[in-house]
């Protein structure tokens, strides 16, 4: 059984609790641009990333304010990595002047299910992350395209499940627009979070999900009861973590 696991948000997209979340999250995939997001607000949210020792994602996303990066866009390839490599390097050079490192690049919305869903879309997004920095890790939906393209490109990859999105029956997210996508129940997020711990890296909650911060509190304690630790790899490859290497958040509720 495993006694660790990744605990992920996407922050920086203007929810009032990112504070709050950075407290018990250890991995934060922070808005770079593209759907939301300035340089102001991922300098904030990498400072608080930082100040919290959680790990920093890029979380870039199809250039699309308007549908909140949920609408696929139909880009050519030198379209689409341009706008990722802008996003990409936006949220590195805030990293590089706050003193740390981005560890992954996580995509947002439509452009992680089509990744998750199309081999080509999925290995030009891995081959534009390794040309910029090889060491940058993928996280991806477990099973994806995307992770099998990461691999594929020597990148490490982080298998992803999500506590408060449904599933289909093939292992891909419920569309957004059918009635269930989204998990309220308290008691069904903790049960699938408990579930897929054992089979994936790291677990999602939205951040502008207005019960995200509720939900991961519950979560915390969940997992504390289970006796799995919530923490970042600095390798996603490491299968051994020590008492260094993770963030450990007080019962301060």
């Amino acid at each position: 059984m495993k006694t660790h696991i990744d605990l992920n948000a996407d922050l920086g997209e203007g929810a009032p609790f990112d504070a709050e979340l950075m407290q018990i999250i250890s991995s934060a995939n922070i808005a770079c641009g593209g759907h939301i997001g300035d340089t102001n607000s991922i300098r904030a949210t990498v400072k608080l990333a930082r100040d919290n020792g959680v790990r920093i994602g890029a979380h870039p996303s199809y250039p699309d304010r308007e549908h909140f990066g949920r609408k696929s866009l139909n880009l050519t390839p030198c379209q689409l990595v341009f706008s990722l490599t802008a996003q990409l390097w936006a949220i590195k050079a805030v990293s590089i002047e706050e003193g740390v490192s981005v560890a992954y690049v996580k995509p947002h919305g439509a452009l992680y299910n089509d990744a998750a869903r199309d081999p080509e879309l999925a290995r030009q997004i891995a081959q534009m992350i390794r040309e910029i920095d090889p060491e940058l890790a993928l996280m991806g939906l477990a099973g994806s395209e995307l992770i099998r393209a990461g691999r594929e490109a020597g990148l490490d990859v982080i298998e992803e499940g999500f506590a408060d999105r449904a599933y289909l029956a093939d292992g891909s997210l419920m569309p957004r627009d059918q009635e269930g996508a989204v998990l309220t129940d308290p008691q069904a997020v903790l049960l699938q979070a408990l579930s897929l711990s054992q089979r994936v890296d790291s677990i999602c909650l939205h951040g502008d999900n207005p019960e995200a911060l509720n939900q991961a509190r519950m979560l915390r304690n969940g997992f504390q009861q289970a006796g799995i630790r919530i923490c970042a790899f600095a390798d996603p490859r490491d299968a051994i973590v020590g008492d260094a290497a993770f963030n450990e958040v007080q019962d301060e509720d």
